[in-house]
């Protein structure tokens, strides 16, 4: 604090920096083991009187939409899909739905597609 020592003066600043960088370079070290620690099911531990339940509700859910994929297969009409779109509440329901209707047109344009080349080949 009250030297005049210029030399002594800059041991000290050199020092508190060195002490500064290794502080930095330790929370670095922390921050980065906390960040790339291996996740926990964190789930299950967060929720462990409720996993049951929510595994039998997953289970549930996937059963259901097993069962919608097969009734998309039946339909062949993208209005009745969209209607079905349009009343679907879950994302996952609306992703089978809409992938469906994908399905669909490329297969009307493909059936356009050949009766045009038929035709052309007459």
């Amino acid at each position: 604090e009250a030297t005049l020592d210029l030399a002594e003066r800059r041991r000290i600043r050199s020092a508190i920096r060195e002490l500064q960088r290794q502080e930095l370079e330790r929370d670095e070290e922390t921050l980065a083991s906390k960040r790339f620690r291996p996740e926990r099911s964190s789930h299950r531990q967060d929720n462990k009187e409720n996993w049951p339940q929510s595994q039998r509700l997953e289970e549930e859910q996937q059963a259901a939409l097993a069962a919608l994929s097969e009734q998309l297969e039946a339909i062949t009409s993208v209005e009745e899909l969209t209607k079905l779109l349009r009343a679907a509440g879950e994302y996952e329901e609306r992703k089978l739905i809409r992938a469906a209707i994908r399905k669909l047109r490329a297969e009307e344009i493909e059936a356009v597609t050949l009766a045009g080349n038929v035709q052309g080949n007459q």
